[in-house]
């Protein structure tokens, strides 16, 4: 890992996040010397599952996935976040609400994120209380998308749940070629059946019959989407 860093004006992180949407640069540009910088290669950790530390994470370059481990050491995946998402925000909202519950681990090399401790971020929004009730407006979105993903878990068969799972990877990470979609996602096959709630023989019978059916071409750890609107009607049955 690479030794943190100050931001620089022009590089601040926190427009280009989703939960400081409402800040204006000049605010932004206040919490400046707050913000600290650090690179991780592909399978560093950036912060463990247990760590009771105070810090929130801003997603600058990469990719990173949040896992977690049983007692009897079996890794769940829950989440893949890309460019300009928090990670582990949890803590520096709610500093008494114990360690944390899963571990964020890059995916990439020279994968770059900045930090911010809780207390810069309280004493910051004593200036700018309406930047909190903004927050909390992001923070109830990630909620409902945690309540949905678990509806889907339990009313949702894996067809369905594989289907939406591809094209939410296809909205964030897709890149256009000319037979379609191009989803690199760098899963491994575990790591996609963890993600869609399922094991991997049953995923992986899923993609096969929406292979056969024309509507995707897996291609490495990547899939390319011929028909997206099949895997909606898909996810919606």
């Amino acid at each position: 890992m690479g030794k943190p860093n100050e931001i620089s004006e022009s590089g601040n992180i926190l427009l280009r996040t989703a939960l400081f949407k409402q800040v204006s640069p000049d605010q932004a540009n206040e919490l400046l010397p707050a913000l600290r910088r650090a690179i991780f290669d592909k399978n560093d950790f950036i912060f463990r599952e247990g760590g009771r530390d105070q810090r929130m994470f801003l997603l600058e370059s990469g990719r990173v996935k949040l896992v977690h481990s049983s007692s009897d050491d079996r890794v769940q995946l829950l989440s893949i976040h890309s460019y300009g998402e928090v990670l582990g925000e949890i803590p520096i909202f709610d500093p008494n609400g114990g360690p944390r519950t899963a571990s964020a681990v890059a995916m990439k090399n020279h994968t770059v994120v900045v930090w911010l401790e809780h207390d810069a971020l309280f004493s910051w929004l004593e200036e700018y209380p309406q930047v909190a009730v903004d927050m909390l407006q992001v923070l109830a979105n990630r909620m409902r998308a945690n309540n949905e993903r678990i509806s889907d878990l339990v009313f949702m068969d894996v067809p369905a749940r594989l289907a939406k799972t591809m094209l939410d990877l296809g909205s964030r990470f897709g890149e256009p070629v000319e037979a379609g979609l191009k989803v690199p996602h760098d899963l491994t096959q575990e790591e996609l059946a963890q993600l869609v709630g399922s094991s991997r023989e049953t995923v992986n019978k899923a993609l096969m019959d929406f292979s056969n059916r024309g509507w995707i071409a897996r291609e490495g750890r990547s899939i390319i989407i011929y028909q997206p609107g099949m895997l909606i009607r898909r996810s919606r049955r």
